[in-house]
């Protein structure tokens, strides 16, 4: 499974748009939970929350 995440982030770092798009839907629900605020769901802090997924996309390097 790593191995299989891992191959996903390379492709989504090389603008693999399949590859980004199945990484947000992974993170969806953990982004979803973090952008409720008094139980209230906040669109804002969602789409900022998925700007911060996709910058890490493109951050991530590859560990020895």
């Amino acid at each position: 499974m790593k191995m299989e995440f891992e191959e996903l982030l390379f492709r989504a770092k090389a603008d693999d748009k399949q590859a980004v798009e199945q990484i947000i839907e992974m993170y969806r629900p953990l982004v979803i939970k973090n952008a409720l605020v008094n139980g209230v769901f906040d669109e804002d802090l969602y789409q900022e929350l998925m700007v911060e997924v996709v910058k890490c996309i493109q951050y991530f390097e590859k560990l020895e």
